[in-house]
């Protein structure tokens, strides 16, 4: 349709009039108008002319460089880079001013949090299970390592470390979990490897975590890394899960072994000090028993001698007395009745109570023999 036919009625918008496309029965010069006194309005605003630039320049560049202060929380170090590189600097926790972007960049890691990383399995959270489940998963190529009397061991261990310096550990390694945990696992192989199983097995673990924290620090501290390691802390340590029931019966052969090694040692103990105390005591009452016989022996020669000698300077009194000690000890102990016939009477009377009077008997009879064989 021709937008001049006369019959259009104000072009291809219908009617109301002529060019204008919005219609309203406008024109162009209406439209005409409409831009100049836009044109009009905003033409105030001339920030082409110099003074006004210049005032928006430095404007932005206060605002620019205002933005250049930041903050280091307490738990955390600055970096600063400029043009992105580490000025080998970092800041402590505080507020500190740098070039803002795109001069300079401040990074502001975390360097208080303990970070962990596991070594011969993987825990229920690297999984992907929920925090509750005790899931893990054993990863052979790094659990199992060769000891010092060439036994395999499976070893789980975790190390706990921090961020030292953050300069260092952002930028001085590639990777730095990456390189803590091939170094930890390299430093804990040769610890295992200069040590017996059984000792590994029993009271060494203690030994093992401080010799391993203090090798793998000095590396680190070598690569300048950064890190600082907070311990080593070993999960488990047994052996391969193939040859476990083997090697428990042999641990409990072991046991029993020892057990009855000190069940004899302890019998040992009970029976030699109580053999040696009869021994002792055996050997104490022969010598005992040998000195004794010795002075009597030699008490009764002593006691000869002195007899003879008094013998030999009184005979007869030595040999009275003598006589009178050997009747005293024949006649003293059994009870004994003498009765003296020589009298004239007419014997005993038969119901005569002789034993109550057997004491005065024996001492008046005694006496009058006595006194008729010294007379």
């Amino acid at each position: 349709m021709n937008w001049n036919d006369k019959n259009n009625n104000g072009g291809p918008w219908g009617s109301g009039g002529g060019n204008n496309p919005w219609g309203g029965g406008g024109s162009n010069k209406d439209f005409e108008d409409t831009l100049k006194k836009a044109k009009d309005r905003f033409g105030r605003f001339k920030i082409g002319k110099p003074k006004n630039l210049s005032y928006f320049i430095i404007i932005a560049l206060l605002i620019w460089l205002a933005i250049g202060f930041y903050r280091v929380e307490p738990n955390e170090q600055g970096v600063e880079l400029l043009f992105g590189r580490w000025n080998q600097l970092t800041t402590e926790p505080g507020l500190h001013y740098f070039f803002p972007t795109p001069i300079g960049k401040v990074m502001t890691p975390k360097v208080e949090s303990i970070r962990k990383i596991n070594v011969g399995y993987r825990s229920a959270s690297e999984l992907g299970f929920n925090s509750g489940s005790n899931a893990e998963r054993n990863v052979p190529e790094e659990s199992l390592m060769l000891t010092g009397d060439q036994n395999i061991v499976d070893v789980h261990f975790t190390v706990l470390y921090k961020i030292k310096d953050a300069g260092k550990f952002l930028f001085k390694l590639r990777n730095p979990e990456t390189t803590v945990k091939d170094m930890s696992e390299s430093v804990m192989r040769e610890v295992v490897g200069q040590r017996q199983l059984e000792f590994l097995l029993t009271g060494g673990r203690q030994e093992v975590e401080q010799v391993v924290r203090a090798n793998l620090q000095d590396i680190l501290d070598e690569y300048e890394s950064g890190v600082l390691v907070q311990s080593i802390q070993l999960q488990s340590v047994n052996p391969p899960a193939l040859v476990i029931d083997a090697f428990d019966e042999v641990q409990r052969a072991r046991q029993d072994k020892e057990k009855l090694v000190n069940e004899a040692n302890s019998y040992l103990n009970k029976i030699v000090p109580n053999a040696r105390g009869d021994a002792a005591k055996l050997v104490q009452e022969a010598a005992a028993y040998k000195e004794q016989v010795i002075k009597q022996a030699e008490g009764v020669a002593q006691n000869f001698l002195d007899v003879y000698n008094s013998y030999k300077d009184s005979k007869y009194v030595t040999r009275q007395r003598i006589y009178l000690e050997t009747l005293t000890e024949v006649l003293e102990g059994p009870n004994k009745i003498i009765i003296d016939d020589t009298g004239g009477g007419q014997g005993v009377v038969p119901y005569l109570p002789l034993y109550e009077n057997i004491s005065l008997g024996i001492n008046f009879n005694l006496g009058s023999s006595l006194g008729c064989l010294f007379n």
